[in-house]
């Protein structure tokens, strides 16, 4: 089982979380300019990378907030975690401040 290290409440289950997806797209801001096209690969299309990459989790059976993680998609294992509102935090950073 992954466990992931929610910024505010701590590890838990993979389970009490959902997957965002792909951090770090921007939304477009002027849409009504949009081709169908641009709003499609906006909405659909991401990098699915084998390796390290960045991605949306929410605690949805915790404290429900959001926060993203960098994670490697062959291994599993997550590098560290990212609030919306401060910078990086490793996750050896994180177990240090737990003890």
């Amino acid at each position: 089982m992954l466990m992931i290290e929610c910024p505010w409440c701590g590890a838990r289950a993979e389970s009490e979380f959902s997957c965002g997806g792909e951090a770090d797209i921007a939304r477009p801001l002027d849409t009504d300019k949009l081709s169908d096209k641009e709003w499609g690969d906006y909405l659909f299309m991401r990098k699915n990378p084998r390796g390290v990459h960045r991605e949306q989790w929410m605690h949805t059976q915790g404290c429900r907030r959001w926060f993203m993680a960098t994670r490697d998609t062959v291994s599993y294992q997550i590098q560290g975690y990212d609030t919306f509102k401060t910078g990086h935090a490793s996750a050896d950073a994180q177990e240090g401040n737990k003890q």
